[in-house]
This record gives structure tokens, sequence and C-alpha cells, in this order.
């Protein structure tokens, strides 16, 4: 239990709202048994309920990385304010008595432990790993409904074209909502998002002439997006046989939920990788529906730039944990990678962590890019794809960080220049916190940013994330 900290506790919660209520729970001295075994393995204890019978609740970190939370209450969360409150008590110094571990945890540990034993032996064995069968008659009436569906998609996009984007009124847009509702039944929630995202535009509060050079690359994206889905579908339901794309985001796009089973039987897990968090956010899609929690990572391995998101409907956020900063180096059992271009999505569910050092800073600055004509190359053919991601975010070796008369600019060792804006997409200014930083980390250290293609000046631009120096990562957005 010594990694056991207030900090690490916090990482547990669900919410904020999680947090306090666990600690109200030590502060009303709720707990009249808290126990702790001779190991050190598990804590558990009884925790006063609102019944005439206390809750028994543990938490079982036998597991290091992958802690087991249980308590009889019937609460829907993992952990719940009980194992959160358990969990305080004993960061915060309450006595834990010596005890022996409680005869249902040691068997269901038995039990744990057998299942393990038995997913070893079946990874030693020669035999391939037997792949999912699909029902072939349920995977074609689906694609037949997504054809259908995409086809309803098309006729409302050239109508909305055709009436032209100075017509989009209140009337409208509602109009063109209800219809982009029905495509709800029809397996393509990515399509219906993106057409969503489109008249959301409209009711922004962006200047109209923004707003049309906004909506008609969404338009655009639409457009591509439903011909090479039209194409896709008619292959797959031609040969059903056809392997699912697992190289590009087309299947994302269209709206599929990547499971790690799927990922796996397409190769796409790495064992036992590093990676260092950079930068943090999370923001509010309505278009989704959904609260998103998203972290850009540095393999330390590679030296790629990964995101990990983690999607909570507005429904059910509060059963789903809310993501936060991660100041530690995490090292991923099983990383996830799913399909995507520069900046690969990954997941992982169990990690061990351990603080930052010095080399892997270093690891991190030395795989930025230095060039920045290359960067620009490959960002600029990035974007021209229409479903690539618009915001791509890289890592920037810099031998300056200049301020101009009405912007800053990174500088790179042969004189290019890269300027610095606030892009609109973040909704988060970082640029102007770039005043704040001492003399040695405006020369010779390295930049996170996220680029955008600026439409009124007809440049790339890019905003600051975090500086990342031989020691420290300085986090602009966190």
């Amino acid at each position: 239990m010594n990694h056991l900290t207030e900090a690490y506790v916090d990482s547990l919660a669900l919410n904020s709202s999680a947090i306090k209520n666990g600690k109200d729970l030590v502060k009303k001295n709720s707990f009249p048994l808290l126990c702790q075994s001779e190991d050190g393995t598990i804590i558990f204890g009884e925790c006063k309920g609102s019944g005439k019978d206390p809750y028994q609740c543990s938490v079982d970190v036998i597991k290091e990385g992958n802690p087991v939370f249980r308590c009889t209450c019937p609460s829907r969360q993992f952990p719940c304010k009980h194992n959160l409150g358990l969990m305080y008590a004993f960061t915060s110094g309450k006595t834990f008595i010596i005890a022996p571990i409680p005869q249902d945890i040691a068997d269901k540990r038995e039990k744990a432990e057998k299942r393990e034993e038995k997913q070893k032996e079946a990874a030693t064995t020669d035999a391939p790993v037997p792949k999912r069968k699909t029902n072939k008659s349920t995977l074609l009436k689906k694609i037949t409904a997504q054809l259908e569906g995409i086809s309803i998609a098309e006729k409302l996009i050239l109508q909305l074209v055709t009436s032209g984007l100075g017509s989009l009124d209140k009337k409208a847009l509602q109009t063109a909502d209800e219809q982009a509702k029905q495509l709800g039944n029809y397996f393509i929630p990515g399509i219906q998002s993106a057409l969503r995202e489109f008249t959301q535009q409209f009711r922004s509060d962006l200047e109209r002439e923004k707003v049309y050079a906004v909506g008609m690359e969404q338009l655009t994206t639409m457009h591509a997006l439903i011909k090479k889905s039209k194409e896709y579908l008619n292959g797959r339901l031609d040969n059903p046989d056809l392997t699912i794309d697992g190289e590009t985001t087309l299947e994302e796009w269209i709206g599929h939920a990547w499971q790690i089973a799927e990922l796996r039987e397409l190769s796409r897990v790495r064992n036992d990788i590093e990676l260092l968090q950079l930068s943090f956010r999370s923001y509010t899609n309505p278009a989704r529906g959904e609260l998103i929690d998203e972290g850009y990572w540095a393999d330390l391995q590679s030296g790629q730039i990964h995101i990990t998101r983690t999607y909570r409907p507005f429904r059910a956020a509060k059963y789903i944990r809310e993501e936060d900063s991660v100041f530690q180096v995490a090292r991923a059992k099983e990383l996830a990678i799913y399909p995507g271009e520069l900046n690969t999505r990954v997941r992982f569910e169990e990690a061990a962590y351990r603080e930052a050092r010095t080399h892997d800073y270093m690891n991190v600055q030395q795989a930025a890019s230095k060039s920045y004509t290359d960067v620009i190359k490959q960002v600029k053919n990035l974007i021209k794809n229409p479903l690539s991601d618009k915001h791509p975010v890289v890592l920037l070796q810099y031998a300056e960080i200049k301020k101009t008369e009405s912007y800053f600019v990174l500088i790179d060792e042969q004189g290019k220049q890269l300027p610095l804006a606030d892009i609109p997409y973040l909704n988060a200014p970082t640029t102007s916190l770039l005043t704040m930083l001492t003399k040695p980390h405006l020369e010779n250290q390295s930049m996170l940013v996220m680029f955008e293609h600026n439409w009124t000046h007809n440049r790339l631009e890019a905003q600051p994330l975090s500086i990342i120096s031989a020691n420290e990562v300085i986090r602009l957005l966190y």
C-alpha cells in the first residue's frame, strides 16, 4: 500500500463529487472498523450506511496498477464512495489494525489466479488465437441498414447544398436536425454526429462568414465520408468474408466502436509500453452528446505522440470515471492501438506508474522534429485528406521562441519560423502564457503544438500545449 497516496486515490474517482463524498465519510468517522492484511496488499473495513447493517468494503491491490474494489452497497459506481473513503482513511493516517484476509475475498483471489493461469497457458501454446465467429446474416442486415441510412444522409446533404448555406434559418436547421435524428436507427452514429456538428455550427456566435468557411469544410468532409462509406460497405455486402478495415479511420468515422478483442485480432496491440503524458484537456461535444477527456502522450520507445480519449455520454457520465492529468510515467501492460495516421488513438486497461526521470524527458526531446519545413509539408499533406485529422499534434524542437509585434513565433535551427496562435478548435488560450517562461525555456527546448489551418489568413498556425525541457514538462494546457 506504499503507493497509495491521496493524489492516486483522486485519480481513481469517477468525478469530483465522488472525491468529496469519499472524504466526507472520513470526516464523519463513518468507518467503525478499519483493517489491513499483514502483507499490505488489501485494506478492508465497515462503513456506516443508511441501513442498520454497515457496508463491507475492500480495496485489493495485489496486482499493482489494477486495484479491485468490492463493496456490499448497491451503488453502480466503481470505486464507490465507500471504497474511496476507505482509501482516504488510509492516506490520512487513520489506524488500520492487522487482520486476516476475509475468506470470501481469499476465495475470489484464488479463482482470479486460476483464470490468469489458464490465460497464460493459452498464450504460450503455438495454436493461433481463435477469431470470433461473425454471424453473416446479422452482418448483412446491418450493412444493408447502414447503406440505407447513408442514402438518407446523402439526400439531406444534397438538399442543404441545393438550398444554399444562406438559407439555413432557424426553421431549416430544425428540419435538418429532425432528419438527422432519424439516422439513429441505421448504425451510422459517426455520420449522424457529423451532420449535427454541421447544423450546430450555424447556431454558434461566430461571424456568418467564418461559419460559411467552416461549414464548407464540413460539407466536403461529409461528401467524402459518404462516398468512401458507400464504396466500402458495398464491397463488404458483396463479400461478407472481407476483413473489417483495420488500417484507416473509416470504420470509426462511420461510427464503429472498436473493442480491444478486435484490435488484438488485427495485431494492433503492444506490450509493456511506457508513456509520458504531455498535455490533457476535457471538453463537451454536444453533437455526440458526450463529455470527452483527451490526453496527449509521448511513447517513450518510439517517440510517437498518441491520444487517449474517454467518452462519457451525458446520461451515464456519473457512472464512468472522469480522466485527469497524469504526471507520472505509465507502463501499460497492453497498449491497444486504434487505426489512424499521425496521432493514433490508444487505450490501456492496466498500468503501473513511476516517477518521470531525466532520461524520460531526454527521450521525448530527442524524438522532437527539427525541421519545420518537413513538418509543415507533412501536416499539409495530412489535412488535405477530408477524412484525416484536421488538428494534428506534433512535437517540435526549437532554437528560440521570439515575440514579434503581433504574435509569437517558433524558430528552428535553420531559422525557419512557425507562427504561434490560439486556435478556435481548442477554445483555451495558451499563447499568452509564453510571456511567463524564464529565459532558459525560451531557447533550445521542445514544444508540443496542435496545428490548425487559418482560413482567414490561409496559413497553418500552431498552438503551444506544453514545453519539454531536460528535467520537466511545463504544461500550458493540462
